[in-house]
């Protein structure tokens, strides 16, 4: 139903997620981010709450991403059907699987990255992912895109897919990188991808806008000159 990658770039700090599922709007309930903290994907049998749950634990308890999983899942029951990766903002992660996860699954740590999947093609999808990010230069996003189009060559999930999204924390409070695509018949990993590419020569400029609107370029739209 679901695969995902976490990760961090060791040259920026930046932390991230991508991911995709068969169920519509994924980046409404699983993807997780915050600055300075980590990120957290959530899946299969999604409770949102765990993403800022255990994003508090790490921030507020300073706890590793293992302790501060462990301590979020037994409070809120129902683990066995959860599927969590964690990366904190130091590289470090964190993998848990309950026991009732959804048909095929695996779940792989890689060199500051994991990656996680259910209803598999084959267990090999995950591996394929993390070796990807592990292999790809570039800006953060490109890097967890490569292992999404890695997953897709390797299988994917055993049907289609359906809704996308990337997720990307900064040094702001807010997120640098929030992309969805929350329903497409076809590719809705290419649709994201595409998305990044648009969205890319822009990303700076929006953060300029909102720090010092004095210095922010203009667009040409109605009523910004």
């Amino acid at each position: 139903m679901t695969f995902s990658i976490i990760g961090r770039c060791q040259e920026t700090g930046q932390v991230g997620i991508a991911i995709s599922s068969s169920s519509i709007a994924v980046g409404a309930r699983c993807p997780w981010v915050r600055a300075g903290v980590g990120a957290v994907a959530t899946q299969n049998i999604t409770l949102p709450a765990l993403g800022p749950q255990i994003l508090d634990a790490l921030e507020q308890g300073q706890l590793p991403p293992a302790a501060a999983l462990d301590r979020v899942l037994s409070a809120n029951g129902w683990s066995e059907y959860r599927q969590v990766t964690v990366i904190d903002s130091h590289g470090q992660v964190a993998l848990f699987t309950g026991k009732e996860a959804l048909g095929v699954h695996n779940a792989v740590a890689g060199e500051q990255c994991a990656a996680a999947g259910n209803l598999l093609a084959s267990p090999q999808v995950i591996q394929a992912m993390v070796h990807a990010f592990e292999q790809a230069g570039g800006h953060l996003a490109d890097r967890l895109l490569a292992a999404m189009h890695a997953a897709l060559a390797a299988g994917g999930e055993a049907g289609p897919v359906h809704s996308a999204a990337l997720k990307i924390a900064g040094e702001l409070t807010w997120p640098l990188v929030d992309l969805r695509v929350d329903w497409a018949e076809h590719d809705p990993i290419g649709e994201l991808d595409r998305l990044w590419q648009a969205y890319r020569p822009q990303m700076q400029d929006y953060v300029t806008r909102a720090l010092n609107p004095t210095t922010a370029p203009s667009y040409g739209v109605p009523g910004d000159e």
